[in-house]
């Protein structure tokens, strides 16, 4: 099913979080003048793959002429202005590296610091497939339930009981994709949207990485992670609406964008209408969503809540894969992306090594649950595994 992670560096990747020796170097740098801190990654954290390395200058308000970033002692890059990131690949494997950043004060006095991430142990002859979960746990009145562990879950594949082997629930690193429908029929919408677009990724975290796409006749990118929040909105603004509807090649497109980093993978997609000019067929992509461990979180809006077929549709794929399907009105959507917002503010990530790693094509079906307690839990359905 997902991407083909090492076995063993899939147990250890999901645990990012700020590092208590990072909370006192940001607080003592407030105390003791302008000093810098890193936002991504952090120190002593594990990454791999595309990510973003950001600093940011304490305290607040103070500002540089120019912020260098290093990786292992390469120059990544020198930013003159505040957001102060670089995009970076670190590559595939989880590897430690030294990331040091320098500055550059207003009265000419230079400033540095550094953090280090941590290596996965593991071997590189092991190829077996890892089969992530994203799930949700709500109880009475649909009020999230956190702080489970990883014990309090029972996780079945074709109702054989698996044993989890690796486990998050907090500060784990997401990546998002975000397809926006940009048709024609969303002409009148088109600035409702892009406002409620706006705030939703104005309230992801700094460190989330983010895609923002566009669909029509055809399926583009408006924005890629490694350019800033204020291009990425700059970029949005720039929309017009013209064309078709190719909802199911939007789909794939917003597949092929995700990494091969651990975390949560979450696909954002909302349309008006029903899929008139996707080269590929519904089936080619929910095979492809069976065949991933990313989230779909389904958007209809506008006339879109009274197509019963369109509902049907964007129901299934978003429930199969753990996610949920909204039909709202336009005045309705800052609430809905607001609901997104707290779903993946309440999620556990958890894994497990399939008894049988045959790549043969066939579903699998999952069921988790959480035993003595009347919850419900929301996680993708099964999946399939790649034929090989």
């Amino acid at each position: 099913m997902t991407n083909s992670w090492r076995a063993a560096a899939a147990l250890l990747i999901m645990l990012l979080g700020i590092t208590a020796a990072q909370m006192v170097a940001g607080g003592s740098a407030q105390e003791a003048g302008p000093a810098i801190v890193f936002v991504s990654p952090v120190d002593g954290g594990y990454i791999s793959g595309p990510t973003t390395v950001s600093v940011r200058i304490v305290p607040a308000g103070e500002t540089a002429k120019s912020v260098s970033l290093f990786a292992d002692g390469k120059l990544l890059c020198t930013v003159e202005q505040p957001p102060y990131t670089c995009p970076w690949d670190a590559g595939p494997k989880v590897l430690e590296h030294l990331i040091r950043a320098t500055a550059v004060l207003g009265d000419g006095r230079q400033i540095r610091t550094s953090i280090r991430t941590k290596g996965a142990e593991y071997t590189e002859t092991v190829d077996v497939d890892v089969v992530q979960i994203t799930a949700t746990v709500t109880g009475s009145r649909g009020r999230f339930i956190r702080g489970l562990k990883a014990s309090d879950f029972k996780v079945y594949e074709d109702r054989v009981p698996q044993t989890i082997t690796a486990f998050a629930a907090e500060n784990i690193p997401l990546e998002l994709v975000v397809a926006v429908d940009v048709s024609g029929s969303m002409t009148k919408a088109m600035p409702t949207v892009k406002a409620a677009v706006r705030k939703f990724l104005t309230k992801l975290r700094p460190q989330d990485v983010v895609t923002v796409l566009g669909f029509n006749d055809n399926v583009f990118v408006i924005a890629r992670p490694t350019v800033t929040l204020e291009d990425r909105l700059k970029t949005l603004d720039r929309l017009r609406p013209w064309g078709g509807t190719s909802l199911y090649d939007a789909m794939l497109k917003a597949l092929a964008q995700l990494g091969p980093q651990a975390g949560r993978r979450v696909i954002v997609v909302f349309t008006d209408g029903e899929d008139l000019n996707s080269r590929v067929p519904l089936e080619t992509a929910e095979r492809g969503l069976e065949s991933n461990d990313a989230v779909l979180y389904a958007i209809g809006l506008g006339r879109a809540p009274e197509m019963a077929p369109l509902r049907k549709v964007l129901e299934r794929l978003s429930e199969k894969t753990g996610g949920q399907a909204y039909f709202e009105e336009l005045d309705k959507l800052d609430e809905v992306f607001d609901n997104v917002l707290a779903d993946l503010a309440n999620q556990y990530l958890f894994g497990f090594l399939p008894r049988d790693a045959a790549h043969d094509g066939r579903w699998r079906e999952i069921r988790v649950e959480v035993p003595g307690h009347d919850y419900k839990v929301r996680a993708r359905k099964g999946y399939r595994t790649i034929s090989r």
